[in-house]
């Protein structure tokens, strides 16, 4: 018997992992572009699955926003049957009109397409193919943007996408594995012409900074990025745990936050309880940002009689009477 390929070993291995601890009561669902990294991730997972006593099925959304979309949305779903895949569904989006960029727009119609087909098959976990080269360079664009530890954590491998289980099993196989995996099972992926479109952020770091990086501080400096990402996640799970202990007992009586029991906190331990407590308010979380947190912190640590605060979301929150409430409060 022949040996098994060392690249497809080790995404097997990867999705077998992932499964582990997973309900079994449902599908596993594969989110497959028709890229040599979901391509690879769909086939090891229709490999493991039944050997787990698991169903797995696949999910390929088009975006509509290149010539052939739909053709190629097709291929993908029919290569997934063929495969043994089931159930298998080839979802149309709308991006057009979404908020934010057009990578913005079109991750978030994605994985509210991704949401909704998992909820209607009863899914107990969607798997992505991101890679370990995909994370390093979202710690790069972090990076970029001046984000904190919580955006240098970067993807996590596990999260819950509107209720459903989002597993990542991939974040530390590298591409060129799953590139040679493809090659191996004689699995034809498809380039999508974006990822090498220089008007997008993460294609030009793609193309020229992660590869400048590694000519300059060699290979090893992807899975540097990759495992600082790892080690930030877990200091940040500790550090929002405390927060959350904080933010509990800053609480007071008659609603909002105490700004003598804020004032007593460690700076990162007060700003994230402050960071959770707008998300409680119901400011969206990806139009949240720093400035946001830093002016509700500047009330608790600056203050000098400044007005409100104004949060996404249509929210106020003004310093009363030593507490931090709603303007409506």
């Amino acid at each position: 018997m022949a040996a098994l390929a060392p690249p497809v070993a080790a995404i097997r291995v990867a999705v077998r992992s992932a499964l582990t601890g997973v309900p079994a009561d449902g599908p596993v669902l594969v989110a497959c572009s028709g890229g040599a990294d979901s391509l690879a991730l769909a086939a090891a997972t229709a490999f493991v699955a039944p050997r787990l006593g698991r169903t797995a099925g696949l999910v390929t959304v088009d975006h509509g926003l290149q010539p052939g979309s739909a053709e190629r949305a097709a291929e993908v779903a029919r290569w997934a049957t063929g495969y043994g895949l089931a159930p298998v569904e080839a979802v149309r989006v709308t991006v057009a009109g979404r908020p934010g960029g057009p990578e913005a727009a079109a991750r978030l119609a994605r994985y509210e397409a991704l949401a909704q087909v998992a909820r209607r098959h009863g899914a107990v976990a969607l798997l992505t193919g991101h890679t370990r080269d995909d994370q390093a360079e979202t710690v790069l664009l972090a990076l970029a943007r001046g984000a904190g530890p919580r955006g240098l954590a970067a993807m996590p491998p596990r999260r819950d996408l509107d209720g459903v289980p989002l597993l990542r099993p991939l974040l530390a196989v590298g591409r060129e594995q799953t590139r040679a995996a493809c090659a191996v099972l004689d699995l034809k992926p498809w380039d999508d012409p974006h990822n090498v479109d220089p008007s997008y952020a993460r294609s030009r770091v793609r193309s020229d900074v992660l590869p400048a990086l590694v000519r300059a501080l060699g290979p090893a400096v992807v899975d540097n990025l990759a495992r600082t990402a790892r080690q930030l996640a877990a200091d940040n799970a500790v550090l929002d745990d405390l927060a959350a202990t904080a933010l509990a007992g800053s609480r007071t009586a008659g609603g909002g936050l105490s700004v003598d029991g804020l004032a007593a906190l460690a700076p990162a331990v007060r700003t994230r309880a402050l960071h959770a407590w707008a998300r409680e308010l119901g400011a969206p979380s990806a139009a949240l940002s720093h400035r946001h947190v830093a002016a509700l912190d500047a009330l608790v640590t600056a203050w000098h009689g400044q007005g409100a605060v104004h949060l996404p979301g249509a929210l106020c929150v003004v310093r009363r009477e030593g507490r931090l409430v709603t303007a409506t409060s």
